[in-house]
């Protein structure tokens, strides 16, 4: 009962402080409004590249068997919306691809085929290299059927489709975000780690207050106010995060998904992190102003690398301690889960997250509970 009360009356504190509290929740909600404006065009749904503006010039060499497939790959390819020239002059055709007039250089003869593409085209060079890869591919497998049993030849084309080089399959091709679906998610997940801030002050603002004896003296046990002060500090952040979900989701129409209640469990285990970060930290200062100055460093190295401010992409591109600090992110960890969750429907991600949140978050209660206990007072 009196770790409920202490706990009650750490979160009516937290409410009634309210220049904390419009920090903890116009903070974010207008960065989200902000960035999410500003940066609408980065991004979107409409990533994909139009086979229309695909231009191919190609020379044709060989007999008139494989020219006659490679006509079919030229007229199924133009229904999909590419473009097909042909070429008089070898030396001309690879200048015009440098020049990015076409995207590719097609050569076939008896040996072969050659394909020369222009390597700032790498996206639509491609896409044309795999399907000229599954034309040959047909090829090669018609070639050795007509060798062995001329009559199955229809059948192999017919079951290997033969005429469908491209094949689209979208995997929810509505769920991608918008960056204020983006940053809905990233600016919840950074706010939520500054409960460390707070955290920090949840003993030693009792001893800046001058009410940390009055509170040993009570018929309490340190145990009781630890735990109460901790339930206390983590009820108040998480009902500021919960707040900046709400707000974002029916006010600025943010997509949390349909797991929502997955997506709030590992809100609720990085709000534990925070407040048992700022708490540990509080402890093993010995100065008054160090825990601070400490946390906000963390928080802030944490939030840049952790992608709050902008996506962060193919880690395994990035070297030494910046890859190791995007790795060691909180938030790196929760963004990941939760927009795994919404767009993939990828429940199981949440379990990294919250294992690793309440892995580091025992680390540092298990620090503030051992010195707390090495000391008479608070």
């Amino acid at each position: 009962m009196n770790i409920v009360s202490i706990a009650l009356k750490e979160l009516k504190s937290t409410i009634r402080d309210t220049r904390t509290l419009v920090f903890m929740m116009a903070f974010p909600l207008v960065l989200i409004l902000v960035l999410g404006t500003a940066l609408s065009g980065v991004f979107g749904s409409d990533k994909s590249i139009s086979l229309v503006k695909i231009s191919v010039i190609y020379k044709d060499n060989s007999n008139k068997e494989f020219s006659k497939y490679f006509d079919e790959f030229i007229k199924q390819s133009g229904k999909e919306g590419m473009k097909f020239e042909k070429a008089d002059n070898e030396a001309e055709a690879v200048t015009e691809v440098e020049k990015r007039k076409y995207q590719a250089y097609i050569e076939i003869n008896n040996e072969g085929v050659k394909l020369y593409e222009n390597d700032r085209d790498s996206i639509e060079g491609s896409i044309i290299e795999g399907m000229l890869k599954g034309f040959i591919d047909k090829y090669k497998l018609v070639s050795e059927v007509v060798k062995v049993k001329p009559e199955a030849v229809a059948t192999v084309i017919n079951a290997s489709n033969m005429n469908n080089y491209i094949k689209e399959t979208s995997l929810n091709s509505k769920k991608v975000s918008s960056s204020i679906d983006y940053y809905a998610v990233s600016m919840t997940t950074m706010i939520a780690l500054y409960g460390a801030i707070s955290a920090c002050f949840l003993i030693r603002g009792e001893r800046l207050n001058k009410t940390a004896s009055r509170l040993i003296s009570a018929p309490l046990k340190k145990s009781e106010i630890l735990i109460g002060k901790i339930l206390g500090g983590i009820g108040a952040n998480f009902l500021c995060v919960l707040l900046v979900v709400v707000v974002s989701k029916f006010a600025f129409k943010a997509n949390w998904g349909d797991n929502l209640g997955l997506i709030l469990l590992v809100l609720l285990t990085e709000v534990i992190l925070a407040v048992s970060l700022g708490l540990g930290v509080s402890y093993l200062a010995k100065k008054p102003e160090t825990p601070r100055t400490v946390v906000m460093l963390i928080i802030q190295v944490a939030s840049f690398v952790g992608g709050a401010y902008f996506p962060i992409d193919d880690i395994d591109n990035y070297g030494g301690i910046l890859k190791l600090l995007v790795k060691l992110s909180p938030l790196s960890w929760s963004n990941e889960a939760i927009n795994k969750v919404i767009y993939s429907g990828n429940n199981a991600a949440i379990i990294p997250a919250v294992v690793f949140n309440m892995t580091v978050a025992c680390l540092f209660l298990i620090i503030a509970s051992v010195i707390s206990g090495r000391r008479e007072a608070l």
